[in-house]
């Protein structure tokens, strides 16, 4: 750790402490920050590079205290809100952005959607096994043909047949897909109803008529597997449905205004990063017989990239604290439904604004694709299109607005 980052660090601490964190969150905090630096970030460059997942980094992650952070003790969880989750995302984010995608995919989006959602028989079923790292969650949502208009464009169907359901379809840019274990998947169990007509379901990836069809390419993030996922009369049992028939909406609403404020903390601590990164090279770097940070120009970009972050935590531990303890079927709608939104817009074109300046900061060496800012400046589209591109969260934000 240089000297640029545990000043920033310890900045970092003193602007938390305006949050009221408890003394079990900075704990946890400082646990999470140790062992992401000393674990997971050595990692980033080869993840990135070659496209390489470790195939034991879950259970690492579980034994690290990393998984389940929102889930009770007694199943193996941390027993903390969805803040606390926020800010671990933050910190895993920091340090490896690949790990702190498939992080949230798992531990947000499969794990604590299960948690609020699920039938006490699901929960025991498949919580102590997220929280372990011995089984790998996903969320199956986005298709080929669906995406921002995820819900009322969702070809993926579910018939009922028996005491089963025949799951039909594919999904799309699926992080996690080709590792995961358990995937809580959306599918259309009455077409006639649109929307309305969708469920939601936890399946297990070694049922009959699943595959990974492929294992995509990205641009940024290459670490985090992610992949086109294929549903050819997969029969599941009835008891996978996750809530009653036909009530995946609520299921889906709740969990992406989480998701957005999640993504937020994912921008600020990829965000903080880049800020660290540009300030160890503008000190350096030297130019004309100087450091370039001796320079205005240089200077400026410093502090707006510092502005930037701030703004974007502050903004995003609000929409967090607003999320905290939002009761089961809450969201998708007034106040949080636009304040998540929001704080997703605005920590995804702060980071993007963050770290293109400071890759410029670093110039001819920021451009090279095996540098770390290099890494963050490919990582950064994906947070201003992915849980809804920043269209879509304008919209959200206007019709809120204009519906009060």
């Amino acid at each position: 750790m240089t000297a640029q980052s545990e000043a920033i660090s310890a900045d970092l601490e003193a602007i938390r402490a305006n949050y009221s964190l408890t003394d079990e969150q900075r704990q946890i905090v400082d646990h999470v920050d140790r062992v992401s630096r000393e674990v997971l970030h050595p990692l980033q460059a080869r993840m990135d590079d070659e496209e390489w997942w470790p195939d034991d980094l879950f259970k690492q992650m579980g034994e690290l205290g990393l998984l389940g952070i929102t889930a009770p003790e007694e199943l193996g969880g941390s027993g903390q809100n969805e803040f606390t989750q926020a800010l671990v995302s933050e910190v895993i984010s920091k340090w490896n952005p690949a790990v702190g995608l498939s992080h949230g995919a798992h531990d947000n989006l499969c794990l604590n959607n299960l948690l609020r959602n699920g039938s006490e028989e699901q929960v025991k079923k498949y919580v102590p096994g997220l929280c372990s790292g011995e089984l790998v969650g996903a969320l199956g949502l986005t298709e080929p043909g669906a995406g921002s208009d995820a819900l009322g464009s969702m070809a993926t169907t579910a018939r009922r047949d028996g005491d089963d359901y025949v799951i039909n379809g594919s999904k799309i840019y699926i992080t996690n897909g080709p590792i995961a274990d358990v995937i809580l998947l959306y599918a259309k169990t009455d077409k006639s109803k649109g929307a309305k007509g969708i469920s939601a379901f936890i399946i297990e990836t070694d049922n009959p008529g699943f595959k990974v069809a492929q294992k995509l390419d990205k641009m940024g993030f290459r670490g985090s597997p992610t992949g086109e996922l294929v549903f050819e009369d997969c029969r599941v049992p009835a008891s996978a449905m996750v809530g009653p028939e036909n009530t995946g909406v609520s299921v889906v609403m709740s969990g992406l205004d989480l998701e957005r404020a999640m993504v937020a903390s994912v921008c600020v601590g990829m965000a903080e990063r880049a800020l660290e990164l540009g300030l160890e090279y503008a000190k350096i770097r030297e130019q004309f017989g100087k450091p370039i940070a001796s320079f205005q120009m240089m200077q400026s970009k410093l502090a707006e990239i510092y502005t930037e972050v701030e703004t974007a935590r502050a903004f995003g531990y609000r929409a967090l604290a607003a999320c905290t303890g939002l009761p089961k079927g809450a969201g998708g709608r007034g106040e949080i439904h636009k304040l998540t939104a929001a704080a997703c817009l605005y920590a995804g074109e702060a980071f993007n604004k963050a770290v293109t300046e400071a890759c410029h900061i670093h110039g001819g060496s920021g451009y090279m694709q095996d540098t770390e800012i290099n890494r963050l400046f490919r990582a950064n589209k994906l947070l201003e299109i992915g849980a809804g591109t920043s269209e879509v969260r304008k919209i959200i934000i206007a019709e809120e607005l204009l519906r009060a």
